[in-house]
């Protein structure tokens, strides 16, 4: 218990160094926090996606468009349970770009039924599926621009020209956290026939086929044979399951990703730097308590745990109080994104990597001192002026 207190006391002697201290930690840990927020909030969605279905696009690009004949061809593959088809389509919100938000032409109903992590009220799925410009948005994208049950959004094209007006028939939220709440998906029947009747040479295509299996462990040998099939067509095809599929899409970003990792372990660096430089001031300074402590019957172990103590305890309440801060910022980027991101929470893993991180440090901070205290004789310490 006495050496408890002498580390409180040693703590608390130079209170103003020992405030900067922490809330230089604090700052830093924050920024840890938030940092790896961001990347795990970016893959979050496609972590929560089931097994259980795949993606069949164009082998050379996603631009490039398949076939609808290519449907009836997929279904008939062994161990295809269903198959829907999708197109992107790259509408703005009021023809502003900060109004970007993923929109896509989905079909037939099979579709919408593929994901069941999207919780739809029985009525306003059957409105959907009645209204024939009909359109269902994710939770956090109509909380984005205020939009409510039988409100008309229009869209403006770009890659399909035109304006393009919707009636929202449908709110859905996710079954659990990560899962996409910023989607808009409308009709496939409306979106084909608008483009047949004003741009004939870009209809009759789908961007890709969502494919529903029976089997997920199956994944990989029934992709192969979808692929097999389209082996020598014009518009070959590579299919994989949707959570590759959309972490290939995420890969676009991985060198963003890459710099906020690096980023984020250079901040541990600077926690470090910070303390370091805290213990050895305050060791340089008891080098003559330290003699004393030696002459009183002190152990080496009582000496290092005394330097150790003290430098956990400051990293140790830095690192509670940057997490505590971290709620707050996260919420204030959470509000400035707009929603952007369908799980922006701080995670667990993130908080255990805090803790381990701020453990890790406070003991490196301490090993200079304990090594300067611990090679100091006591003549030498009794002579010391700090």
């Amino acid at each position: 218990m006495w050496v408890l207190r002498l580390i409180l006391r040693n703590t608390g002697r130079h209170k103003l160094r020992t405030i900067l201290t922490i809330l230089g930690l604090a700052v830093a840990t924050m920024s840890f926090v938030v940092i790896r927020t961001l990347i795990s909030s970016w893959y979050a969605s496609a972590e929560v996606i089931p097994p259980n279905r795949l993606v069949t696009r164009n082998a050379v690009s996603l631009v490039f468009g398949l076939p609808l004949a290519y449907e009836d061809k997929i279904k008939r593959v062994e161990g295809v349970e269903s198959v829907g088809r999708g197109n992107w389509f790259g509408g703005l919100y009021n023809n502003d770009p900060k109004n970007f938000f993923a929109n896509f032409a989905v079909g037939p109903e099979a579709y919408l039924d593929m994901y069941s992590e999207f919780v739809l009220p029985p009525e306003q799925r059957a409105d959907y599926f009645n209204t024939k410009n009909g359109a269902v948005a994710g939770r956090r994208l109509a909380d984005r621009f205020g939009w409510k049950i039988g409100d008309i959004i229009r869209l403006t094209g770009q890659i399909y020209p035109g304006d393009w007006e919707f009636v929202l028939k449908g709110i859905y939220k996710g079954s659990q956290q990560g899962v996409d709440e910023n989607s808009f998906i409308f009709h496939w029947e409306y979106f084909d026939e608008r483009i047949k009747q004003t741009f004939p040479e870009m209809g009759g295509e789908a961007g890709w086929f969502l494919v529903k299996i029976s089997n997920p462990k199956q994944a990989a040998g029934i992709g192969a044979a979808i692929d097999d099939i389209f082996k020598n067509s014009p518009a070959q095809t590579l299919t994989e399951t949707e959570k590759e599929f959309s972490l290939n899409f995420l890969a676009m970003m991985d060198s963003l990703i890459a710099g906020l990792t690096i980023m984020s372990y250079l901040i541990i660096g600077v926690i470090l730097l910070v303390l370091v430089n805290t213990m050895a001031m305050s060791a340089r300074e008891r080098m003559s308590e330290y003699a004393v402590l030696k002459t009183l019957g002190f152990k080496t172990y009582h000496i290092s745990g005394l330097i150790v103590g003290e430098s956990l305890l400051l990293a140790g309440v830095g690192g509670v109080l940057g997490v505590l801060l971290t709620y707050p910022v996260l919420d204030g980027i959470s509000r400035a994104l707009q929603g952007f991101f369908s799980g922006f929470a701080m995670n667990s893993l993130t908080v255990i990597l805090s803790a381990v991180f701020m453990v890790v440090v406070g003991i490196l901070a301490a090993i200079f001192p304990v090594y300067r205290a611990l090679r100091l004789s006591i003549v030498e310490g009794l002579r010391h002026v700090g």
